[in-house]
């Protein structure tokens, strides 16, 4: 499930000196460098899904090096990002671990992370898509090593389509919503269940305005400019047009979209790659080419944008040279060609460097689809803080979707909260 951005830790690990990470990462003690070693690696990955592949590779890895042994411990996304900033900042850090992309600067910035340049988990970054590499970068170093990568596109339901005489994806949002009318007229299915009160989803309305939350290079809160408004009045009639569900901020929301849309009583819903083996297990699905998938719409500029996201292996610049080393060396493993074509065809997860995508990954009609729209996506700036405005911006945009507060007012509310996390930006 993706993600809810639970930024907060972030800000929190800004304001951590680098002198917490001389604590040793949970594991030093097991071993010397010229003996076994005993890491932790710590798999934020679905834990039904995703965890036991992830637990497969780490058993083929200790049997490929002896000397290493793995501790393997898979901790809940949603509580990953809190859990890894008070271990890095006290005691019983992870020597290693599946760090999602956004972390990675603030993690960085507060000294928590080793730089990977010059490293065995550096070593072919030549390899990658260098959109990803730049992602894992801060102040030009690298801190960890993309592992999957992902972003937003429009998935559909080809059948319901086809029932409401309907031949292809729409390429704008006015499009988006004529289909939508058109489906729910024709076929009784809603056309359009959209994630509401979400940041990250808001995402591809603001890039096909030309805008972003904030101009990084030129120290701007952008949140609430023209441009963010006209995106977010766009998105906010995704909830009120004929044939698109209302904005559904109940605590199961995410989940009451995914039944909606796996079973077939919706027929479009913007996600990422990340739901795929779960959209495979609905009923609407049984027939996997029967899944659509589209570069999101584009907005009034004409073109369509989303954001990249996905997770890097990092290794926790407090532990001791040993368990260090032993990590990089899982890090490399992990992230290797042959360590992605095994993920991608067991989590149909998308694959960051090109020698993954071999012919027996492309038959998985979801990494293919995603696969395609990887160019429109675009990456996170080199901010600090970049993740952690999704949080006020979620509590202010589900005000706006329920009509609590008009556009203007619910995005200068989040302006006001975006110059309390990013001191010297100008609003």
């Amino acid at each position: 499930m993706r993600r809810g951005i639970a930024a907060s830790a972030l800000v929190a690990a800004l304001a951590v000196s680098t002198a917490a990470c001389g604590s040793s990462g949970g594991s030093a003690s097991d071993g010397k460098a010229d003996g076994p070693v005993t890491i932790t690696y710590w798999d934020t990955s679905n834990a039904t899904n995703e965890a036991p592949n992830y637990q497969a590779l780490v058993d083929k890895f200790q049997a490929a090096n002896p000397n290493i042994k793995v501790k393997f411990v898979n901790v809940p996304f949603d509580q990953a990002q809190n859990k890894l900033q008070t271990a890095m900042g006290a005691k019983g850090a992870p020597d290693v671990f599946r760090s999602e992309v956004g972390w990675t600067a603030a993690f960085a910035k507060a000294g928590f992370l080793e730089p990977l340049d010059g490293t065995d988990a550096a070593k072919d970054t030549s390899a990658f898509q260098p959109s990803l590499i730049k992602q894992a970068t801060f102040e030009g170093k690298l801190y960890g090593v993309p592992l999957v990568t992902d972003t937003l596109g429009l998935l559909y339901n080809k059948d319901l389509f086809a029932k409401a005489g309907i031949a292809k994806a729409p390429a704008s949002w006015d499009e988006l919503k004529a289909d939508a009318a058109q489906i729910k007229d024709k076929t009784g299915a809603d056309g359009l269940f959209m994630r509401a009160g979400d940041g990250y989803y808001l995402m591809p309305f603001l890039y096909g305005e030309g805008t972003n939350m904030v101009d990084a290079a030129g120290k701007k809160i952008t949140i609430n400019s023209p441009e963010a408004a006209k995106a977010v009045e766009t998105y906010k009639s995704m909830f009120t047009s004929p044939g698109t569900v209302k904005a559904d901020v109940t605590t199961d929301a995410y989940a009451h979209m995914m039944d909606a849309f796996n079973n077939g009583k919706a027929a479009m819903i913007i996600q990422g790659p990340w739901e795929i083996t779960n959209i495979y297990k609905g009923a609407a699905f049984a027939d996997k080419n029967n899944l659509g998938i589209a570069a999101v719409p584009a907005g009034s500029t004409g073109k369509a944008g989303a954001p990249t996201g996905g997770h890097n292996v990092s290794v926790y610049a407090g532990s001791d040279a040993a368990h260090k080393a032993a990590g990089e060396k899982l890090a490399a493993f992990l992230t290797s060609a042959e360590s992605q074509t095994f993920l991608a065809q067991k989590n149909s997860t998308l694959p960051t460097r090109a020698d993954a995508y071999t012919a027996e990954v492309k038959k998985d009609p979801g990494i293919t689809g995603f696969q395609a729209i990887l160019p429109v996506a675009q990456p996170r700036p080199e901010l600090p803080e970049y993740s952690s405005l999704f949080t006020p911006l979620g509590t202010d945009l589900v005000k706006i979707a329920q009509d609590q507060a008009g556009t203007q007012a619910g995005l200068d509310s989040a302006a006001t909260d975006f110059a309390k996390l990013l001191p010297g930006f100008s609003k």
